[in-house]
């Protein structure tokens, strides 16, 4: 099968390979943040990034944790300014963009795409939420979003043939 990437999956590989990450168990909160030179706090706040440190509500699961993790770091590495004073239109435009990467960096394209599925897709589900460390909501998020992406693909194959 032919997968096409985007570029923001193209963007969370190269940014795993760059700190030397690239299989599912070397996927660790604490590393990463140690990697990057940043530090972490845990907090009964809702989590957040502030001035280099990751705030991480520790009221919530390790899976959850992992998850908003993956959320702060979009805005760490992909977004500028002070949430604070941003206009609520770009605000929700930000918030929206950090969901979606969320998705994508914990659990990578790259590292689904060497994954053996079984055949049942709730097993597919559990499979994904063990292997990633993450919630069987959020895996069965991702992998419509990987489904989909797939037969995205393979639809526009089809649709060049015939042309």
């Amino acid at each position: 099968m032919k997968y096409q990437t985007t570029l923001l999956e193209d963007w969370i590989k190269n940014f795993y390979y760059r700190i030397g990450i690239f299989r599912p168990q070397q996927l660790d909160m604490l590393e990463i943040i140690y990697r990057l030179g940043m530090s972490v706090k845990y907090m009964d706040i809702s989590s957040r990034f502030y001035q280099n440190v990751v705030i991480i509500d520790e009221r919530l699961s390790p899976q959850e944790q992992w998850e908003e993790f993956g959320h702060e770091l979009c805005h760490y590495q992909r977004h500028e300014g002070n949430q604070l004073i941003l206009s609520v239109s770009f605000l929700k435009l930000q918030e929206s963009q950090a969901a979606l990467f969320s998705y994508h960096f914990c659990v990578p394209t790259f590292m689904l795409l060497k994954i053996k599925f079984p055949p049942f897709r709730g097993q597919a589900v559990e499979l994904i939420s063990d292997t990633f460390n993450v919630t069987l909501e959020f895996a069965n998020n991702r992998l419509a979003m990987f489904e989909n992406r797939i037969n995205s693909t393979l639809f526009f194959e089809r649709l060049y043939q015939t042309i």
